[in-house]
């Protein structure tokens, strides 16, 4: 095939604008990729508790859901929460509101009240240092150091 039919200004001119929309290209997605490796937030996803006793989703608005499995005799429970990152100090605050709880509860029909949904949130209702480790997310409490280790699905 033949550029321009030989004639050598004209594949000039066709190989500097190949050449330019190329480059730009390559600028364009190294800087979307540099945006989404530093903006993303790094917990983000859906993790699941290595001993099975909840699963836990965590969205980027701030919102996040607790699946408590095996509660009280019922297969599943699911709770809103709400949580707090910060990147730079890599800590995340998981916390719950009442009202919620309550409406939970209320849904339930009487199979678990506020309180069982309380105590079984009171060990997540704290402040963590983050550790992700490719799919492995390490939530260690501040205060004590325990540690709870999460796959993500």
């Amino acid at each position: 095939m033949f550029i321009a039919k030989n004639d050598e200004e004209q594949r000039s001119r066709i190989w500097r604008a190949v050449v330019l929309v190329s480059t730009a290209l390559i600028i364009l997605i190294a800087i979307f990729l540099l945006t989404k490796m530093f903006t993303s937030n790094p917990v983000e996803g859906n993790w699941k508790d290595e001993n099975g006793r909840m699963d836990l989703s965590i969205h980027g608005s701030g919102s996040a859901d607790v699946t408590l499995l095996d509660f009280q005799e019922q297969d599943k429970v699911e709770v809103p929460l709400a949580y707090s990152i910060d990147k730079d100090a890599k800590t995340i605050t998981f916390s719950y509101d009442d009202a919620k709880l309550k409406s939970v509860a209320d849904k339930s029909k009487g199979a678990y009240s506020e309180n069982d949904l309380e105590t079984a949130l009171e060990s997540l209702a704290s402040t963590y240092t983050y550790s992700v480790d490719r799919e492995c997310l390490t939530l260690t409490e501040s205060e004590y150091g325990d540690q709870m280790v999460l796959d993500k699905e």
